[in-house]
């Protein structure tokens, strides 16, 4: 069992940078691969980048390549987005999700989740 809480989100202008961080309690943390997801208002949850529990290896979706980059800390039971050159087409609430059991890119197979933090971006 793993529980997560996110934070880190806020209004912010184009271009501007946040970073949000997800952090979790529970002991296997470590054994989970970790995501971020985002949902806007009226659209489903989308997936934003992925990170791998053994490898460190990192999934983006093509909107984040470039600009997003996810990261984690087993010691210290964290993950993060770092975000650049944010658009106002990021604006929604973000999510880190950790224990995948199918696909990286689908919320359906994602089972812990943190209570959301909203990015706005004004332009």
């Amino acid at each position: 069992q793993v529980q997560l809480v996110d934070s880190g989100g806020g209004l912010v202008q184009t271009g501007d940078s946040l970073r949000l961080s997800c952090a979790a309690s529970g002991t296997r943390f470590s054994d989970y691969s970790v995501a971020w997801f985002r949902q806007a208002p009226g659209k489903g949850r989308e997936f934003v980048a992925s990170i791998n529990w053994n490898d460190f290896g990192t999934r983006y979706t093509e909107s984040a390549k470039g600009r997003f980059t996810i990261a984690r800390n087993n010691a210290e039971k964290t993950a993060s987005l770092q975000m650049n050159s944010l658009k106002p087409e990021d604006t929604a609430v973000y999510y880190c999700a950790a224990y995948s059991t199918g696909r990286y890119d689908s919320s359906a197979h994602w089972h812990y989740w943190g209570q959301g933090t909203q990015v706005t971006v004004s332009s």
